[in-house]
């Protein structure tokens, strides 16, 4: 059998098993809400998610003021840029992280204590 006969089976099959394993993942991923984390954004992102939440008295400040609620801290829980350089997560009991996003259409930085048992938001600097 010729070479790119071969190599045409080949990708042919890849194709089909490619959209198979696709739509497989697609609908797992959706039924049991699991999410694929290895790189170190998502992963720590999701660890600040899965812990209680509190906020410090200038977030609750800034929540009665009606200046942040706490879909803002959620969408940057989601989808913000951890800045690991200016964080400090060699620190112990709590680790600090700046998370970078965006706030009613403002670009922010959020503060976050990431300690064992819980994750508290020290300050949204804008």
């Amino acid at each position: 059998m010729a070479f790119l006969k071969r190599l045409g089976f080949f990708l042919f099959g890849l194709s089909i098993g490619l959209v198979f394993l696709t739509i497989f993942l697609k609908k797992k991923s959706e039924e049991t809400g699991t999410e694929f984390c290895y790189f170190p954004n998502c992963r720590t992102l999701k660890d600040i998610r899965t812990k209680q939440i509190s906020y410090s008295d200038a977030i609750g400040q800034m929540i009665r003021a009606k200046e942040l609620d706490s879909t803002d801290i959620n969408s940057f829980l989601h989808s913000g840029d951890v800045d690991f350089g200016k964080s400090e997560t060699k620190t112990s009991p709590c680790k600090t992280y700046y998370i970078e996003g965006f706030v009613k259409d403002r670009a922010a930085i959020l503060k976050v204590n990431n300690c064992s048992e819980k994750a508290v938001i020290e300050r949204v600097i804008f």
